[in-house]
C-alpha cells in the first residue's frame, strides 16, 4: 500500500514502530492544530488511520513473540522439575 505524504510515496509496509509512531504523533499535531483545509484533514486522517495499523501490527506481532518466549520458558521449568514421589 503506497500512500503520499508531502510529495513522497512510501509503503507503509516497510516503516518500523518507531518511524510510523512518529510519524503518527506528527499527522494528531497538524490535525489539532487545525488551519488544515477540509481536503487536507481528510488526507491527514487516513494517513493517521493507515500510520495506527502499522503500530497495532507491530504491537501484537511483539506480544506474540513474547508470549512465546514465555510459554517455551514455562514448558522449559516443567520439564526440568523433578517428578514428586507418592508418599507410602
Amino acid at each position: 500500500m503506497a500512500t503520499t505524504t508531502g510529495g513522497a510515496v512510501e509503503d507503509l509496509d516497510a516503516l518500523g514502530y518507531e518511524q510510523a509512531r512518529d510519524e503518527l504523533i506528527d499527522v494528531v499535531r497538524r490535525l489539532e492544530a487545525g488551519g488544515t483545509s477540509l481536503e487536507e484533514s481528510l488526507a491527514l486522517w487516513e494517513r493517521g488511520e493507515a500510520l495506527a495499523k502499522v503500530c497495532r501490527r507491530w504491537l501484537e506481532g511483539a506480544r506474540a513473540r513474547l508470549d512465546a518466549a514465555l510459554a517455551e520458558e514455562d514448558e522449559a521449568e516443567a520439564q526440568a522439575e523433578p517428578e514428586a514421589e507418592p508418599e507410602g
